[in-house]
Parts: structure tokens; sequence; C-alpha cells
């Protein structure tokens, strides 16, 4: 498989390291020079924008979907190769997904962690097959990955579902696994045998 667009989840903040903008630069230049398709939220601040200025510095193609509210509060990137306008965050996830082969998410907060988490649980329900990556920058996902672990534990996430998403601390091997991705189907998503 050879992704063509990825989807990038990042924060609309720079975050507290240098790290986290320099990989998003990085990324997006990356990401131009290897002819694949930025897909994002649109914006023009933090990490997203910083992403979306370097795929555009190195000549990429930056899609930039974003709901018309926040448009209206002047956030929207003004030199985009495309920008979508959507009437909601549903709808603007929504067309994301459809437009991207892949997703990666960077460091980011709520917002980040709300498309990750839809794009994980819309592989687990088999709505997308589509490869899911986190680039971990300085551990910052180390946490949530101990999490996720903790929820298998558990007994709520299904160990197979540990599969929906590969985790690279560097832009070449994230991609290299994400490339290399094969959706492996989970029989049950739900046991009724824990009810």
């Amino acid at each position: 498989m050879t992704i063509q667009s990825v989807c990038l989840f990042c924060g609309s903040n720079k975050g507290s390291r240098a790290a986290y903008e320099q990989a998003a630069v990085e990324l997006g230049r990356t990401l131009a020079q290897r002819d694949i398709a930025l897909v994002y939220g649109g914006g023009n601040v933090g990490l997203m924008g910083a992403a979306a200025d370097a795929a555009l510095a190195a000549g990429g193609r930056v899609i930039g979907v974003i709901p018309g509210f926040l448009r209206e509060k002047e956030l929207a990137h003004q030199g985009l190769s495309e920008l979508h306008v959507t009437q909601t965050m549903h709808e603007r996830k929504a067309l994301m997904e459809d437009l991207s082969g892949g997703f990666v998410a960077l460091p980011g907060g709520f917002g980040t962690y709300d498309e990750l988490f839809e794009m994980l649980t819309w592989g687990q329900l088999s709505v997308h097959s589509k490869p899911i990556g986190l680039l971990n920058v300085d551990g910052f996902f180390d946490p949530l990955l101990a999490m996720i672990r903790h929820g298998v534990a558990e007994g709520f996430v299904a160990e197979g579902n540990l599969q929906l998403f590969v985790v690279a601390a560097t832009i070449d091997e994230l991609l290299a696994k994400m490339n290399a991705y094969r959706p492996a189907p989970v029989n049950k998503w739900l046991s009724h045998d824990r009810i």
C-alpha cells in the first residue's frame, strides 16, 4: 500500500517543547517531498499551521477542512491548495476521513484526541481500514499508550485492536509502518461473555 494522502490530527497550539513544532514542520515538508497530500483541519495556528506552511513551502498539496464557525473566527489558512468549509465538526471529520488514505496524530489536546479516537473507533467497527499512526515526539503519547494498555488489561479493549494503529518516534519509521499496514480484522469487538 502506498499512501497518497495523509490526514493530520494535531494541536492548534504549539505546545511547550520546540520539538513538537519541529516535528510538525518536518512532517509537512516530508509529505510534500514524497508527493503525499496533507489533509488537515484548515487552521493557520499551532502545529496544524506549522505543518501546512511547511508542506506548502516545499511545493506540496494541502487540503484544509474547517467548520464555518471556525472560519468566521479568522482561523482558516488562506493559502491552501483547497479549503472545504463544513457545517459541523461531525461533517468535518467525515470529510477528512473520506479525503485521506491514512491518519497521523502529532501532539495535541482534546480535539486531537477526539479525532484520533474517532478514527480508531471507526477502524474497530470496520467503517474504514486505513492506517493510523502516532508520531510519538519526545514520548508525548507514552501516557496515552499506557492508558490504552490498561484498557486491554481491564477487559475494555480487545488486545487485537492494538493493531489498529502504529507508533514511531521518527517520521520515516512511521510512514514506513503505515505503508506496510494491513488491517487485522477482529472478529468480535463486543464480548457477550462479559455482560
